[in-house]
């Protein structure tokens, strides 16, 4: 998955510019309940205009918050304006880039083209792992060897299995690799996961969710 396929097109996001007052930028944020807003001018990225940054620019300012608010622009507390990605990045760049940050932006030779936003990526995750859906989620452990997979594949198919997710976590050092399989929920669990373990899988852990 690339970026472009997650993120809020400019047309649709919020954004000030560089010589808006901070109040203009709070405004905003407060109207939409959004923790942070790109600074464009005119299709140009500029960086980012945070709650946070601001709001610490002030504490360091020495201004009474009238004074501040009315006086200060968006262009003396912006960050980020090195920081974003490209349209064709990959999606886990984006899971990197915004550990603690709410919003990225989206830039191509210095043009604005959108954002990528935290909650976003949540979501993204969520449907990763097939959290909207019920079923039988199982944790097991392979052994790292060519075919494992496709082995895996081979049961999946014996048993009609319907699989919600599929996800994988190396563990090289162990020459160990964790698998979590969901799938929808029919009356043959116990012969499906008997399967797995005679075909040298080790489950950890079966859990049902509704």
């Amino acid at each position: 998955m690339f970026v472009k396929s997650v993120m809020v097109e400019r047309e649709k996001c919020y954004a000030v510019k560089m010589d808006d007052s901070v109040q203009v930028g709070f405004d905003l944020l407060e109207k939409h309940t959004i923790d942070a807003l790109p600074v464009v001018e005119g299709t140009e990225y500029k960086g980012i205009f945070t709650w946070y940054h601001a709001y610490r620019a002030f504490f360091y300012s020495g201004k009474t918050k009238e004074d501040f608010v009315s006086s200060t622009k968006v262009s003396d507390v912006i960050v980020n304006e090195d920081t974003y990605l490209s349209i064709n990045d990959v999606y886990e760049k984006a899971l990197v880039e915004l550990n603690d940050f709410p919003i990225i932006a989206v830039v191509e030779k210095h043009q604005f083209l959108g954002i990528v936003t935290r909650f976003d990526i949540v979501n993204q995750l969520q449907s990763a792992f097939g959290m909207n859906q019920s079923g039988y989620r199982i944790t097991f452990t392979s052994v790292e060897s060519e075919g494992r997979i496709g082995r895996l594949g081979e049961i999946i198919e014996k048993y009609k299995e319907s699989v919600i997710s599929l996800v994988t976590f190396d563990e090289t050092n162990k020459m160990v690799r964790r698998i979590v399989l969901k799938i929808k929920k029919k009356d043959n669990i116990d012969r499906f996961v008997k399967e797995l373990e005679k075909s040298g899988f080790r489950v950890l852990d079966i859990a049902e969710d509704k």
